[in-house]
């Protein structure tokens, strides 16, 4: 596993999508601009991708019933959560990464429960891993629009809610076996992984000139 000293804010920040999701990631992608600090800018783009890769990997080992293929995806998205906690606190401190990592906890255990849910054919428990997941991206967009000033609350809330709404749709597609449409789906949270990473990259480097490269 990498590991990483920069300090990957945000495991949520990943998706800066509204309906309709793959018409403004294409509008996204053609806005992309050189970043400012490369190295850091790299290292989030991979922590990004890292978490979308695993939770999608527990999507479609759950779809299938293959409950070793599930654990091993679900450590890894656990695994991933604690790498970007612990780059967290080399910036903020040892109790800014603790925090993180209860955040970034909430909201896998939410993906989870959406998961599990739609398998089961649940549709309020799947309703209700959804409320909690956007109870959590209020609390995500609060503590980085407090750790970081030039991430907004409404900013970063709204980036947080498209993250989830990808979520959503993968985990329907997988379940409905409708990958065709998963692949546009995948294609789309990949590319805003790194858009949002590039934005992130930003503005830690305008934050901490001296530790961005």
């Amino acid at each position: 596993m990498k590991t990483y000293s920069i300090p990957a804010l945000c495991l949520t920040l990943v998706f800066a999508t509204t309906a309709p999701l793959h018409a403004q990631e294409h509008r996204a992608a053609a806005a992309t601009k050189a970043p400012v600090a490369p190295k850091l800018d790299a290292a989030l783009r991979d922590l990004w991708q890292g978490h979308v890769q695993h939770t999608r990997a527990y999507a479609i080992a759950v779809k299938a019933g293959d409950k070793t293929a599930a654990t091993k995806a679900a450590d890894d998205v656990v695994a991933n959560a604690k790498q970007i906690s612990d780059a967290v606190a080399g910036f903020y401190g040892a109790d800014a990464g603790k925090a993180m990592l209860a955040l970034l906890a909430g909201h896998w255990g939410g993906v989870k429960a959406m998961t599990d849910a739609e398998k089961a054919g649940d549709k309020a428990a799947s309703a209700k891993a959804l409320q909690d997941l956007t109870a959590n991206a209020g609390e995500i967009a609060k503590f980085l629009s407090g750790a970081n000033p030039y991430l907004t609350d409404d900013a970063v809330r709204g980036l947080l809610m498209a993250h989830v709404a990808h979520h959503q749709a993968q985990i329907g597609e997988i379940m409905r076996g409708d990958m065709q449409a998963e692949a546009k789906t995948w294609t789309a949270m990949q590319a805003h992984m790194n858009t949002i990473a590039d934005a992130l990259a930003d503005a830690l480097a305008k934050q901490f000139p001296a530790k961005a490269a």
